[in-house]
């Protein structure tokens, strides 16, 4: 339907198809009519093509003039056109918008805005250290990576994803360390909980004796220069621990990753990396290597200690090498929380000033915290949720919810189900947020099934298909006496490529969070006021339903949300 506008609108004022459709609006309330066409920038536009006989009238007369010329054409499908002050207003006959986004929706790569050739993108992001815990921060970052990361392959873009992990560095170096001196006698088990407890005791105890850091520091040379084949093979061994225990959790939160990449693949060359830098005088040396970035109002970026170990600055400049050179792309985004944005700005502007080729390519994302009606957490003092215990609280409630509405705990399935809907209450929760925006996550709130909720979205979904299950042969479908609740929730649906588009070009999941509450209410309105088995109007209504299903469950995929058949 967007595209009769735009060819009317194209034979009326001789633009191209891009700007006609960069300017074409869905007006706020139905009654305005289908598309709205603002004319504020008509005159110029048409100056600037060379078209100066409409260039001396004002917006509201195009509009008017516009709306005369269309209303002659008498095109069966515009139903009327009419000019309210500076915009034209499309009024679509009812019968062929229905038609049209009924076979639309259907079909297969509805909602895709394919572009080509296909722009490839990197896309890193997630990054868990090892020897700390995964925990509820970290949910937010790997659920708005793999979004937008779903969402441009949506779009047609060839998507590389990356993962980060810090296994290196002054954290591990403070973790033997404990482990070593404090709690040897202990087992080392792949367990969350104890790998977290040794980093939050090693944060306590130096912070009660700042003398003890020396210790620390030697531990952190050892692991950097292999020479103590104890604390090699202990780091190895945790290592592995921690590393393992995030494939349950990616599968958990419907994640994947084409590449894993470690400090210590980088640190070597992060060095090289530096001593370049303070070769080629961008870098400058006192007790440490440092970027003096004072001029660009970004300070000091440190990147190798007094005596001589790699910092993760350093790294991250090797890393931003590596991926390059390993992913050639059209752009390389970075997700990081919104407390690492200005570490971040100095690591964009030392790739500038070091000539990196693709440092304009190099883009960040950063997102806010995530907070408990309690407060924040912090993974130092060990005041944080990990990711094991909060996915199972979550979970508990979603299973006893599940069991108060439906009586069903004797299904085998239960536990399966309670986990994709804690999954969809929590992903949710966080993509339903503007990205840069810290949020405060109440479990009890996002569970719940009814209100702007993952579990409301779900069974939404698994309420039109028990309907669907219903009908075994095929019923006759009629356009005639279309009513006001079936062309709401048709239009709504017709609006999803657009958002996809927005989504993308915004990297903004909370878009498609957004319209997939506002789908999903649409549709239990058109459930309450237009009953569908045995009604005249059954064939339709199936077929809006069917309509309405594909493209929820679109919607949510590209939220790296699973539906439900049934709850």
């Amino acid at each position: 339907m967007k595209q009769l506008v735009i060819k009317l609108l194209q034979k009326e004022l001789g633009l191209s198809q891009k700007e006609i459709e960069n300017l074409i609006e869905i007006p706020p309330r139905s009654e305005m009519g289908d598309f709205s066409f603002p004319c504020f920038s008509i005159p110029k536009k048409l100056a600037d093509a060379g078209f100066p006989a409409p260039t001396n009238k004002n917006p509201t007369a195009i509009a008017q003039d516009l709306a005369k010329k269309i209303t002659k054409s008498k095109s069966k499908k515009i139903e009327k056109s009419i000019a309210t002050g500076p915009y034209l207003n499309f009024f679509i006959d009812k019968k062929f918008l229905a038609k049209e986004i009924l076979k639309n929706s259907l079909e297969k790569d509805f909602g895709k805005n394919i572009q080509k050739p296909a722009k490839k993108i990197v896309i890193e992001f997630s990054q868990p250290n090892t020897h700390k815990a995964f925990h509820v921060g970290h949910i937010r970052g790997t659920s708005i990576g793999e979004s937008i990361a779903r969402i441009h392959e949506f779009n047609g873009f060839k998507v590389t994803r990356l993962n980060y992990h810090g296994d290196t560095g002054m954290h591990i170096a403070k973790w033997i360390w404990a482990y070593q001196k404090f709690h040897k006698d202990e087992k080392i088990i792949s367990d969350e909980k104890w790998v977290a407890g040794i980093y939050t005791d090693a944060i306590k105890r130096l912070a009660d004796n700042e003398d003890l850091q020396e210790e620390v520091d030697t531990i952190n040379q050892k692991l950097e220069d292999k020479s103590d084949k104890a604390i090699t093979e202990l780091w190895k061994k945790t290592r592995e621990f921690s590393i393992k225990s995030w494939d349950k959790i990616y599968d958990e939160l419907n994640t994947k990753f084409d590449k894993h990449y470690f400090e210590s693949e980088v640190e070597l060359e992060g060095k090289k990396v530096a001593l370049k830098l303070l070769k080629d005088k961008i870098a400058k040396k006192d007790d440490a290597i440092f970027m003096d970035l004072k001029e660009y109002n970004l300070g000091v970026l440190v990147l190798l200690r007094k005596d001589g170990t790699v910092l993760y600055s350093a790294k991250d400049l090797a890393l931003a090498l590596k991926k390059a050179d390993e992913f050639p792309a059209n752009e390389y985004l970075l997700t990081i929380g919104d407390e690492q944005k200005h570490y971040f700005n100095q690591l964009e502007k030392t790739l500038e000033l070091m000539k990196f080729k693709k440092a304009r390519e190099y883009n960040i994302l950063t997102f806010g915290m995530v907070r408990f009606p309690e407060g924040k957490m912090s993974s130092r003092t060990g005041n944080n949720i990990l990711y094991s215990e909060f996915i199972e609280s979550v979970k508990k409630i979603a299973k006893d919810g599940l069991i108060l509405r439906s009586d069903k705990q004797n299904d085998p399935t239960i536990d399966e189900k309670a986990l994709t809907i804690a999954i969809a209450a929590i992903k949710y929760s966080i993509l339903k947020q503007e990205v840069s925006k810290n949020i405060i996550f109440d479990p009890s709130k996002a569970i719940a099934f009814e209100g702007d909720t993952g579990p409301y979205l779900l069974y939404s979904y698994a309420r039109a298909n028990s309907i669907t299950k219903k009908v075994t042969s095929k019923v006759k479908v009629s356009f005639d006496n279309l009513e006001p609740q079936e062309l709401k929730l048709l239009k709504k649906i017709n609006e999803f490529p657009e958002i996809v588009k927005r989504a993308q070009e915004n990297q903004a999941p909370n878009l498609i969070a957004n319209f997939s509450y506002e789908l999903a209410k649409i549709f239990n309105e058109f459930y309450h006021a237009c009953p569908v088995l045995g009604n005249k109007s059954e064939g339709l209504r199936l077929e809006i339903i069917k309509s309405f299903k594909n493209t929820l469950e679109k919607s949510l995929d590209l939220l790296g949300i699973n539906v439900l058949e049934e709850m």
